[in-house]
Formats: structure tokens, C-alpha cells, sequence
């Protein structure tokens, strides 16, 4: 299948390397950067400088007896100061983090991203069959390579397109829709820049199971407070403002009193609830305009591609309201209700009913909008998640998108296939076919001749392949497979379970995985932990079950009585082998696959090369 074309007519030249681009866009972030870095400090300085004036003038109020009406001047000026000083701040914070976003581009395209990235390892559980032994998580993975998502939803949306394959096959054209998506985000510098940038910020606080469950919940008003209470919330103010008016023209403060009493008693009642209504919008006010500004930018970006297009259509709604727009309300009335904890503004708050009143607006927003607020999380991880393989597409021109084949039984065809953590200037591809008649391959050879890390490679293109993404190959035909693997089996103290039986356990997993679905199995080195008698048999056997069941894969072996088991199995299985080579006490590894049982070993001869008697 050929690579799907961009259809988003946005930002990046696609003849520009995007080494170029990112250094390119990187310069102009730098010199942005340095502007307004010189234009804070400029700032500063003028900020003192009309504080000192404006206590040089209260001074010559004081002295001179001049019009205290005179300090309205630098304290306007002042205020005006903190105002534009502030805007400058988030602008250079911005530049800051664009600046990093680039340099963070540059690393990966020069291999140097390894701890540098996203490294959780909460996403999957340990049981898992594949991810552990496929390096998808941790420092070094292929999630710390893909990821750029800023939220936890995205994390969460990415992490779920790497391991599904554990728990469901996933439809090639859900696939197929999700590479055109990235194709289409690929030269989107500028969306991806955005996401990057605003992101950061986003995900200081506002987590999204947080904000969805506030969305959903019931009203903690209940019926009758709900009846009551917006009207007491006006005429309280009115008539406290009717006590203001009485006590100055001399009726004492009896009325002012009463009221405030009964304003402090309906506080009271209330109780914590008017926290509780507030939710996550409460001391939130900065992450949800972040969050406004995120949807906005995405409101307005440009899609022709129609998965593209009806996730944006996520953030207007049928009645075309806009998210962003929803979010700033939000978030204004949050930063309203914060504002009764002034400790200045505490008795006018009181007595205008502030909390109460401005809490009710939030439920409102809140039966208004809180439905909608999963959905356009929703949107936003699936936009991050997409353009996180973008953006490996961008900086990988060479790595092509597969073919997907969903007909016939399940194959994996694939020319110069290569590691995608490894860098490329020491990556060795090699081709793997297994298509009909050859369903499996018997791989022998000693350790460290790259028999474990042509499992990887296989096992890492393959989850890349089925989340949508470029794979590290010349080209590569896959069906859509679940996927098991024995590369990283441990025992587990805890549980009381050796290496052979979590082995079992494993083997077991895989075994009901390919029950269900065309499954690829990754075994390497299975069964050692028995003798060589049972090994052979032991692996024979289930080598020929999986078959049976339809399953395609790859199994290693440094025992040569194992490659027997693809003789008794052929065609289906083939032995295929990497070989290593003993120079000057050294050896020496070319890391090709060969087909074939390996004829050689030099385990003998470096053993005397070390000084031992054998």
C-alpha cells in the first residue's frame, strides 16, 4: 500500500530534511527568546524605577504638601507595568519551551533522546505479554521515542495503540484511517509546536479523569437549596447594601448586621460544598486557560482529512459552540469565585454573597458543558497520540508506511528490517519472510549474535506497524496479530514463582492468544531451564501447537538438538541462523541472518583464549 499523501496544507516545506526545519525554527525561537528576555529585564528595571518614584513622591506629598492625588500617576503606571511585564513573562516562558521542543527534535533525529523523553512504565501492567520484553516502556523506549504528547489522556491514548494487540486484533481499517491521520499531520509543524508548547503547562494540574468525573457528577446543590439560594444570593446583597446606606445617614448598624449574620449562617450550611461544586475549576484558573488556548488553536487549524475533521468537529458541537470558548468561561469563573479568599476583599465577598453566587454559575456551566467534557478530552488525547507519530514520521522520511494485509492468512514480509532504538549508523537490517508455505522461523546461533534483538526488531516494527505508524524498513507487509513474547521472563520472589514456571505461565498466555486471533510469537530461548531431552521435545511440541492454531513467529536457540524441531515441522518451519566469528581471541559478530542451522562454534576456542583448560 502506498504512503498516504498529506492532506493538512500547513507549515513545514516537505523538501526541507527535517534536521533543517527543526534548526531552521529553533534559530527563530532563540533570537524570540533573547528579545524578550532583554525586554523582561528592561522591564524590571522601569518597574523599580517608578516604585522608587512613587516613594520619592510620597515623600514630597509629605514634605512639601503636595496633592496626594498625585500618586494616582506612577501607581496607574505601575499597575499598567505588572500588567505588560506579566504578558512578556508567559510570552518568554512560551519561547523557552519552543526552543526546547526544537532541541528535543534535533536529539532524536541524531539518536541522543534516550533519557531525555517520557520514561513511565504505569501505563501496562508487569504481566503483560510483549511489553516489557519489546522495551516499549522505561528509559530507551520506543514510548519514550514516539511520545510527545503534554497531557495524561495522551500519554494514556498512545500507550493503549502499543499494547492493544494483547487484548483485541485491531481492525485494518481503523489502521488504515489512523496512517492517513498521521500522513496528514506529518508537515504540521506548527499544531505540533502548539501542543508541545501549551501542553506543558496543561498537565500541571487539570488531570482529565479528574475533570470528567467533576463533569459527570450530580449536583451536590440539593433541590430545595437550589430554589432558595439564587434568590438569596440577590436580594442578601441588596438589602446588606440597604444596611450600608442606613447606618450612614445615622439608623446604626442593626440591618447590616442582621444580614451579614444570616449571609454567615448560609455559609455555614453550606459548609464545604461550595468547594466541592467548584471541583477541579478551583485554583485552576491557569491550567484552564491553557487548556482554552490548546482548543482553540485546534479549533482553528486547517483539516482536510476527514478522522482529522471529525475530531475537531469534537471541540464545536452540534449547536457549534466552542470548546475553548467553554473552557475560558470556565475559567473565568473560577478565577471570580477564587477571588473571595483576598484576605482585604473577605467582608464585601461576604456580603455580596460571593461564593454562593459565583458557585452557582459553575454548576451551571457545569449541567451545561460538563457532559461535553469528555468528548473533548477524548479529541485531544487522539490528536496528541496522532500527532506523536507525526512527528516520528517527520523526522524518519526513510521509514515508509506498511502495507496491511487483511486477507488470507496471517504474514510478515519485510525488506531490510532494522531495530527502531537503535541508531541508525550501527542498525543491521535484515529481511524476514513469513508467508505461506513458511509460517516460522527456528533461529540458532551463540549469545550475542543478535539472535533476541531480531526478535525485538520484528516484535517493535510490528506494534509500530499496527498503531499506524512509519516502521524502520525498506517495506513491510503485516497482517493485523496479536502479539506474545519470552524475551524478558523473570522469576518473582514476591510470588514465589521461578523463571520456568513465570516461563510456563507466559508460554500459557501466548497459547490462549493465538486461540482467539492470528497471534506472532516471539520466543527466545524457551524451556533452558530444563535438560536438553525435555527442551527439544518440550519445544517441538509447542512450536507445532502453535502452528496448529494458526499462529506465524520467531523461535531462538543457541542448542542445535532445538533446530531439529523446524526439521520435523517443515515447510512450516525453516531454520534460519547468525553466526559469529573468533579474530585474535575476539569475537566477532556481523549480526546477518543466514539461512540454515549454524555450522560453526568458537565457544571452545575463546574459552582457551581466556587461559581455561578445556
Amino acid at each position: 500500500m502506498a504512503t498516504p499523501e498529506p492532506s493538512h496544507p500547513e507549515e513545514a516545506d516537505p523538501r526541507a530534511t527535517p534536521i533543517a526545519a527543526y534548526r531552521e525554527r529553533l534559530a527563530a525561537r532563540e533570537a524570540t527568546l533573547a528579545d524578550l528576555e532583554r525586554r523582561d529585564a528592561r522591564l524590571s528595571r522601569i518597574r523599580l524605577a517608578v516604585f522608587l518614584g512613587f516613594l520619592a513622591l510620597v515623600i514630597a506629598c509629605w514634605q512639601l504638601a503636595l496633592p496626594w492625588s498625585l500618586l494616582w500617576i506612577p501607581a496607574l503606571g505601575f499597575l499598567v507595568l505588572v500588567v505588560v511585564h506579566e504578558r512578556t513573562l508567559t510570552r518568554r516562558d512560551q519561547a523557552r519551551r519552543a526552543a526546547a521542543h526544537y532541541r528535543e527534535g534535533l536529539d532524536r533525529c541524531a539518536d541522543r533522546w534516550a533519557g531525555k523523553g517520557v520514561q513511565t512504565t504505569d501505563h501496562v501492567d508487569a504481566e503483560h505479554p510483549f511489553a516489557a520484553d519489546l522495551d516499549l516502556f522505561g528509559e530507551g523506549s520506543l514510548f519514550e521515542l514516539l511520545c510527545r504528547a503534554r497531557t495524561r489522556a495522551g500519554e494514556q491514548r498512545l500507550a493503549s495503540w502499543l499494547t492493544i494487540h494483547a487484548q483485541q486484533r485491531v481492525e485494518v481499517e481503523t489502521i488504515r484511517a489512523r496512517q492517513r491521520s498521521v500522513a496528514a499531520l506529518k508537515d504540521a509543524l506548527d499544531l505540533r509546536e502548539a501542543l508541545a508548547v501549551l501542553g506543558v503547562a496543561a498537565r500541571v494540574e487539570v488531570r482529565p479523569e479528574v475533570l470528567i468525573d467533576w463533569g459527570r457528577a450530580p449536583s451536590l446543590f440539593s433541590i430545595g437549596q437550589r430554589r432558595w439560594l439564587p434568590i438569596a444570593g440577590i436580594a442578601l446583597p441588596i438589602l446588606a447594601g440597604l444596611g450600608v446606606a442606613a447606618w450612614v445617614i445615622g439608623f446604626g448598624p442593626w440591618l447590616l448586621a442582621a444580614i451579614v449574620l444570616t449571609e454567615g449562617a448560609i455559609y455555614k450550611l453550606l459548609g464545604d460544598t461550595l468547594g466541592r461544586v467548584a471541583g477541579p475549576a478551583d485554583r485552576r484558573g491557569h491550567e484552564l486557560g491553557v487548556l482554552a488556548q490548546l482548543f482553540a488553536h485546534i479549533e482553528a487549524s486547517r483539516f482536510e482529512d476527514p478522522q482529522l475533521c471529525e475530531l475537531q468537529r469534537a471541540f464545536t458541537g452540534a449547536d457549534q459552540s466552542s470548546a475553548s470558548a467553554a473552557i475560558a468561561r470556565l475559567r473565568t469563573l473560577a478565577g471570580w469565585y477564587e477571588a473571595q479568599r483576598n484576605a482585604l476583599f473577605v467582608p464585601v465577598a461576604l456580603a455580596l454573597m460571593w461564593g454562593p453566587n459565583f458557585a452557582l454559575a459553575i454548576e451551571r456551566w457545569r449541567r451545561e458543558h460538563g457532559p461535553r467534557i469528555p468528548a473533548w478530552l477524548d479529541a485531544l488525547a487522539e490528536l496528541e497520540a496522532l500527532a506523536s507519530l507525526a512527528s516520528h514520521a517527520f523526522e524518519n522520511p526513510d521509514d515508509p508506511f506498511p502495507e496491511l494485509v487483511d486477507e488470507g492468512p496471517p504474514v510478515i514480509e519485510g525488506e531490510a528490517l532494522g531495530h527502531p532504538l537503535l541508531p541508525r549508523a550501527s542498525c543491521v537490517r535484515n529481511d524476514l519472510a513469513l508467508i505461506p508455505p513458511v509460517r516460522a522461523h527456528v533461529i540458532s546461533g551463540s549469545n550475542m549474535s543478535g539472535k533476541s534483538t531480531f526478535l525485538r526488531t520484528v516484535g517493535c516494527n510490528v506494534v509500530l506497524a499496527l498503531a499506524g505508524a512509519p516502521v524502520r524498513a525498506r517495506s513491510l507487509a503485516v497482517s493485523p496479530l496479536r502479539i506474545g513474547a519470552t524475551l524478558r521472563v523473570q522469576d518473582s520472589l514476591r510470588e514465589g514463582a521461578s523463571r520456568f514456571w513465570a516461563e510456563l505461565t507466559r508460554l500459557r498466555t501466548i497459547s490462549e492468544l493465538a486461540d482467539a486471533e492470528p497471534t506472532l510469537f516471539l520466543l527466545d530461548e524457551i524451556f533452558h531451564g530444563t535438560n536438553s531431552h525435555d527442551r527439544r521435545i518440550g519445544a517441538e511440541a509447542l512450536l507445532r501447537s502453535l502452528l496448529e492454531r494458526g499462529a506465524i513467529g520467531l523461535l531462538t536457540t543457541h542448542d542445535l538438538a532445538l533446530a531439529k524441531a523446524a526439521e520435523a515441522l517443515a515447510p512450516a518451519a525453516t531454520n534460519v541462523h547468525f553466526e559469529d566469528e573468533l579474530r585474535d581471541g575476539q569475537l566477532v559478530f556481523d549480526y546477518r541472518m543466514r539461512p540454515g542451522v549454524v555450522q560453526k562454534s568458537n565457544a571452545l576456542e575463546l574459552m582457551r583464549s581466556v587461559g581455561l583448560q578445556v
